[in-house]
C-alpha cells in the first residue's frame, strides 16, 4: 500500500526538488552549490533568515524566542537546505566536532569521536540502532563499520536524506544503513523498536530537549542505550549580559537552532524523558593538546598534515574570507544561486561565535551524556 503524504508534505517536496534539481547524486560542495536553482534558494534563505534580520541581543524577548521554537522544523530544513553544500565543502560528510590528541590527523580524530560514543553506549554487532539527526550519513556509515551494528537515520531535510542513501549505496552499505525523512519530535517508527538510539551534535535543533529525549525514550525498547553530543551552554553563561547573549544568538543563526539550553537543563531533560543517567561529562573540558575549535580559528600551530591544512584552510577564519569574496563575485555573476553570499556571512558569524563561546567556557559542542531505559518490573 502507498504511503499517503499530506498537502504540506507534498509541497516541501516539490521545492526541494526545485531547489536542488539533481544535485543529490553529484560530489557535494561547490559542484552541487552550481546546480541549484537560484530563485528557490532565494526563498530558502529569505524563509530562514526572516528569525534573526535586524535583531540584536538586546532586542530579544521571550516573545522572539518563542516564535522561532514553534517554527523550528521550517528553520531546520531552511537551514540545512542552504548550509548542507558549505558543510560539504569544509567538512566533507560528518558534520560535528571532535577532541584531538597530539600528531592525530583531523579525519581520524572525527572517526575516534564518533566511535568513542559508540563505545561509551555499547553498541555491539547486529544491534538495531537509530542515528536521530543523520546528516548525510557519515558518522552512521562509520558506526556501522567499527561495530557491526545495523543503522536507521532520520533527517527532516530532504536534501540530506538522499545524499546519505546516495553514499551508503556508493560504500556498499546499503543493507547495514536506511534513512528517513521525518520529524525526529514526531519519529514514524512504533514504540520499543531499537536497541540503542545516538544523537551527534542534532538534538540542538529540538525546541525542547525534554520533548526530544521522551521521543527517543518511546522509540527506544525496555533496557535500550541513549547517547548524545549535546550542544550547550555551560553553567558560566548568563543570558542577562548582553555580550554572552550576542554568542549565544550568533552561534544559533549560524546553526539553525532555535533556542539552546544550558547544561543543567540537558541534564534534567534526560531524566525527566525516564532515563537513567549512567554518564555524563563535558568532553571539551578535558585538558587536550588541542582545542576542539581550532579548526574554525585563525591559528594553524594544530595543524599534523598536508591533508589537515586542505582540510582546515576550507574552513578556518582567513579561509573563510577568502571564499566568501570568491562566493559573493560568482553569485554576483549568477554561477552561484542568490542568498550564497548571505548563507556564507551568516555561518562565518557563526563559526566565529563559537570559537568565542568555547574560549571563554561557554558553549560546549559535545556535552555526552548516556542514558538507559529501565526494564519495567515485570519484564525484569
Amino acid at each position: 500500500m502507498t504511503d499517503i503524504i499530506s498537502y504540506d508534505e507534498a509541497q516541501r517536496h516539490a521545492f526541494d526538488s526545485v531547489l536542488h534539481r539533481n544535485t543529490q547524486k553529484t560530489t557535494g560542495g561547490i559542484r552541487s552549490m552550481l546546480g541549484k536553482n537560484s530563485a528557490a534558494n532565494a526563498a530558502a534563505s529569505k524563509e530562514y533568515f526572516q528569525h534573526w534580520d535586524d535583531k540584536k541581543a538586546e532586542d530579544e524577548t521571550d516573545e522572539v524566542r518563542e516564535a522561532r521554537t514553534a517554527d523550528y522544523a521550517t528553520i531546520t530544513r531552511q537551514y540545512y537546505n542552504l548550509a548542507t553544500d558549505f558543510y560539504e565543502y569544509g567538512w566533507c560528510e560528518s558534520f560535528h566536532f571532535c577532541r584531538f590528541a597530539f600528531g592525530e590527523p583531523f579525519h581520524q580524530a572525527m572517526a575516534r569521536h564518533e566511535h568513542y560514543l559508540a563505545h561509551s553506549m555499547g553498541i555491539k554487532k547486529c544491534m538495531k540502532v537509530l542515528d536521530v539527526g543523520c546528516g548525510v550519513g557519515g558518522p552512521a556509515r562509520e558506526i556501522v563499520k567499527f561495530t557491526g551494528a545495523h543503522v536507521t537515520g532520520i533527517n527532516i531535510n530532504e536534501y540530506q536524506v538522499g545524499r546519505a542513501t546516495h553514499y551508503a549505496n556508493k560504500e556498499g552499505l546499503a543493507g547495514s544503513l536506511k534513512f528517513v525523512q521525518g520529524d525526529f519530535m514526531k519519529m514514524p517508527f512504533p514504540d520499543n523498536s531499537f536497541d540503542a538510539v545516538y544523537a551527534i551534535e542534532a538534538t540542538v535543533h529540538a525546541p525542547s530537549l525534554e520533548g526530544i529525549y521522551s521521543e527517543i525514550f518511546r522509540v527506544l525498547k525496555p533496557g535500550g542505550v541513549f547517547g548524545v553530543y549535546e550542544w550547550l551552554m555551560t553553567e558560566d553563561y548568563d543570558n542577562e549580559n548582553l555580550d554572552h547573549r550576542r554568542i549565544r544568538l550568533d552561534i544559533e543563526q549560524g546553526n539553525g537552532i532555535a533556542q539552546m539550553f544550558k547544561v543543567s537543563h540537558g541534564l534534567q531533560a534526560v531524566e525527566s524523558a525516564g532515563f537513567e543517567l549512567e554518564l555524563h561529562e563535558d568532553l571539551a573540558d578535558r585538558a587536550d593538546p588541542a582545542p576542539w575549535y581550532w579548526p574554525l580559528d585563525s591559528n594553524l600551530m594544530y595543524v599534523q598534515t598536508l591533508a589537515d591544512l586542505v582540510t582546515v584552510a576550507r574552513m578556518n577564519k582567513w579561509g573563510r574570507e577568502v571564499m566568501h569574496s570568491a562566493f559573493s563575485v560568482l553569485e554576483t555573476m549568477r554561477l552561484l544561486p542568490a542568498g550564497t553570499r548571505k548563507t556564507a556571512e551568516s555561518l562565518a558569524k557563526g563559526a566565529d561565535a563559537l570559537v568565542e563561546g568555547g574560549k571563554r567556557k561557554l558553549f560546549t559542542p559535545m556535552y555526552l551524556m548516556v542514558g538507559r531505559k529501565p526494564v519495567a518490573e515485570e519484564e525484569a
